[in-house]
Parts: structure tokens; C-alpha cells; sequence
């Protein structure tokens, strides 16, 4: 009676296994693979990103008033000489600064976007392969959502045939 039983087990975990085969050719993933983060997951991953927006949002305000307000320590007083060298550096500088907020600006967006996919319940889904994103990856780039393999892919590509990803991770 005892060996009729583990037969019987030993051949549901056979059924299972050869299902999860077909499953897992049919969509690239069996039934145990997890599909999405859990809502605990998620609540991590959304404070990590509000921290990481209002650090954005206070580096934006920085570097947009470091090239929209004049400089009162600037060379009013001196001689006109070295009054045109220290404009045209200024000028450098607050065109750079000015790059700076635009791929700040850009970041900001794509922390925004995370926090939606998050509502949306899809955070953390690669596009790509349609795979989860490992933890790690988006603890420490919660804006990602290509996979290590996906971008990989991307990276190797020739430029004129890459997708535009606009979460430039």
C-alpha cells in the first residue's frame, strides 16, 4: 500500500514536472516562476524611489539656479581684460549645468514612470523578455526595466539598429 502511494506521488511530480516543461517552452516560464513582485516587494521598491526623487528634485533646483541667476561675486569691478576670459567661462559653466538638468530632468521622468509601473502593478517586468528584473538590479537602478540580458542585447546591438530607451540605465 505504501510503495502504491509513493508511486502515485512520484507520478504527480512527473505530471507536474512534464507541465511545467510545456509551460515553460510555450511561454518561457513554468507556473513556479514568479511573474511580478508581491505588494510588500513593491512598497520597497516605491520608498527607494521616492528617496531617490527627492534627492533628484533638490540636485534639479541646484544646478537650474546654478545657470538662471547671475552671480553676484562675478568681475563687474575689474579690469576688461580679464572680465572676457572669466565670461566665457561662464558661460561654459552654466551651459553644463544646463546638461546636467536636462538629464536630470530626464531621470526624474523615468523614477516618475517606475512609480506608475508600480500602481500598474508591472514594475519590475522586463520589456524585453517579459522576465522579472532581478532585485538587486532595481534597488540599485529602480528606473531599469530592461533585464542584464535584455540591455546586454541593446549594448551589443549596432547603433542604428537599438531601440530608444528612455530610462537610459
Amino acid at each position: 500500500m505504501k510503495s502504491l502511494i509513493k508511486f502515485q506521488q512520484t507520478l504527480k511530480l512527473t505530471e507536474l514536472t512534464n507541465t511545467d516543461r510545456i509551460m515553460k517552452k510555450a511561454t518561457g516560464t513554468t507556473p513556479m516562476e514568479k511573474n511580478r513582485y508581491s505588494d510588500e516587494e513593491l512598497e520597497e521598491f516605491k520608498d527607494i524611489i521616492l528617496k531617490k526623487l527627492v534627492k533628484a528634485h533638490n540636485d534639479l533646483k541646484l544646478l537650474t539656479e546654478s545657470y538662471t541667476t547671475g552671480n553676484d561675486n562675478d568681475t563687474n569691478d575689474t579690469s576688461p581684460t580679464f572680465k572676457v576670459l572669466e565670461e566665457g567661462y561662464q558661460v561654459f559653466s552654466k551651459e553644463e549645468n544646463s546638461k546636467f538638468a536636462a538629464r536630470q530632468e530626464k531621470f526624474i521622468k523615468s523614477l516618475e514612470n517606475a512609480l506608475i509601473r508600480i500602481e500598474n502593478k508591472t514594475y519590475g517586468i522586463c520589456r524585453v523578455t517579459g522576465k522579472l528584473i532581478p532585485a538587486d538590479r532595481l534597488r540599485s537602478v529602480p528606473h531599469a526595466t530592461l533585464s542584464i540580458e535584455a540591455k546586454r542585447v541593446q549594448v551589443s546591438a549596432p547603433v542604428a539598429v537599438r531601440p530608444f530607451d528612455p530610462d537610459m540605465e
